[in-house]
């Protein structure tokens, strides 16, 4: 734990305790938001499951990413977080929505 809080720059367990609850309600949430919302946008039509789970994919990493810093807002955890997505974001390729 000990490195773990040294790494995110975070000082108490609380924190940290917090930062692992919002993970785990962001990352059921998205998956639970993904799945209907691929449904809705393939609707009847007969793609290959490869397919299905490329698109999921695609929706998944923005809506997690948006439910993340919704989330963390919640539990006042919104700078750490915004931290977290723009380095993401960053290895994505798209640090330059976040330069000044």
């Amino acid at each position: 734990m000990k490195k773990l809080k040294e790494r995110w720059g975070i000082t108490s367990n609380f924190q940290i305790i917090i930062i692992f609850i919002v993970f785990a309600i962001t990352g059921s949430t998205s998956a639970y938001i993904s799945g209907p919302l691929t449904e809705y946008i393939i609707g009847d039509s007969n793609i290959n499951s490869f397919f299905k789970i490329i698109i999921r994919i695609l929706l998944l990493t923005p809506i997690y990413q948006v439910l993340l810093l919704f989330f963390g807002f919640i539990f006042f955890q919104f700078n750490f977080f915004f931290k977290f997505v723009k380095k993401f974001l960053s290895f994505l390729g798209l640090g330059f929505l976040f330069r000044d």
